[in-house]
């Protein structure tokens, strides 16, 4: 099997000709410091991993004057951005200001080589959703963009996009963006202080991401990312998780279905307690299945047992401790109990459990090497 065909048949829980095995983004932090710079494209031909290529498809909806402005960012005639830097002796700090006729916002980004965080949220005052809703642009899917990238791509593996957050630092779910912008803590709070202003919130966010979902019919991605970290249970309970994440980002994967979209649903951290009520949101893949020595609590063996008849399961391995400072032997032990624990009969693929910033490059070649070796009879 190509590894396009290997990916697609494990999407549709099927066992393929062997165990796919990949990665989840390719942090530059990593190809800088250990890869001499290469290529994300170099990254899996050098390691002969499956590859993926994430395609940034937003783009701003000319017909009602929206644009990028020259950092890149969506703007409109209402909704306009600027950026200054701030003096910090130790990170990377920008504000970013939004100018609207109502009222204007601000944002602060932090970063260092690694990556980058919000400093000061968005959402200040109740009412800034009020101008966040009334002004803020949507984008859209350039289909044409994806589908250049589809045919260029070829057999070589699987295309792969997120429902837009918001551009200046955004997460693909409803309660993930919501979190980033007003601030995770005071968020979970408002859903017992003041419910209905959070149901508002996220309601604003549903229709943002809603237009962008239904605009892409005809774009042919093989699977589109949304949910986020924010939303796992070792964050939130699932009684909020039941009342204020699903019954949104289940209506966003319905649309995505009816749009002809394959939606895989990311929860970076807990996902024990919520694996059902996931599943029944009607993805076609889950992940990270993050184990417990990353701050998830994952028990790969009993996900499948679980799930694994529902949707096909993405991640599941423990990065952090078989990916650096440890034995190739010891990676290739880990791969095997993965697919020892969630490859049978297929709808598994092999990846750790979301993104890594340092790794050893001989456990990374024993990771993508032994998983070769795991194939369906």
């Amino acid at each position: 099997m190509t590894s396009k065909q290997r990916f697609l048949k494990a999407l549709n829980n099927a066992a393929p000709d062997r165990l796919p095995v990949t990665t989840h983004h390719i942090m530059p932090y990593f190809l800088n410091t250990y890869m001499k710079g290469i290529s994300i494209q170099e990254f899996f031909d050098f390691f002969q991993l499956d590859p993926i290529n994430w395609v940034d498809a937003a783009k701003p909806d000319s017909s009602n004057a929206d644009y990028l402005n020259s950092h890149g960012f969506l703007c409109s005639p209402e909704w306009r951005i600027s950026r200054e830097k701030i003096p910090d002796e130790q990170y990377n700090t920008f504000r970013y200001n939004i100018l609207t006729p109502t009222k204007n916002l601000s944002m602060i980004i932090q970063g260092n080589d690694q990556t980058e965080w919000v400093k000061e949220q968005l959402i200040k005052e109740k009412s800034d959703i009020e101008v966040f809703a009334r002004h803020a642009p949507c984008p859209i899917c350039d289909v044409n963009k994806v589908n250049c990238d589809v045919e260029d791509f070829g057999e070589r593996g699987l295309i792969r996009g997120t429902v837009p957050g918001f551009d200046i630092y955004g997460q693909p779910g409803c309660w993930q963006d919501a979190a980033m912008l007003y601030g995770t803590e005071k968020l979970i709070l408002e859903t017992f202080d003041d419910p209905q202003w959070v149901h508002t919130f996220l309601s604003i966010l549903k229709d943002r991401k809603m237009n962008y979902i239904q605009s892409m019919k005809g774009a042919i991605f093989d699977l589109v990312e949304l949910g986020g970290g924010s939303a796992s249970s070792t964050v939130i309970s699932p009684t909020i998780f039941e009342e204020f994440v699903a019954p949104y980002d289940a209506e966003l994967i319905e649309a995505a279905h009816t749009a002809g979209q394959k939606i895989v649903y990311h929860t970076c951290g807990g996902m024990m307690p919520l694996l059902e009520i996931i599943a029944d949101m009607n993805p076609d893949a889950m992940e990270t299945f993050t184990p417990p020595s990353l701050g998830g609590d994952t028990d790969l063996k009993e996900a499948k047992k679980r799930i694994g008849d529902k949707v096909c399961m993405i991640g599941g391995f423990d990065q952090s401790l078989y990916l650096k400072d440890c034995s190739p032997d010891k990676t290739i032990e880990a791969v095997r109990r993965c697919f020892a624990e969630a490859g049978t009969g297929g709808g598994f693929i092999l990846a750790p459990s979301d993104h890594f910033f340092d790794a050893d490059v001989a456990c990374l070649k024993a990771f993508a090497d032994e998983a070769k070796k795991c194939v369906y009879n």
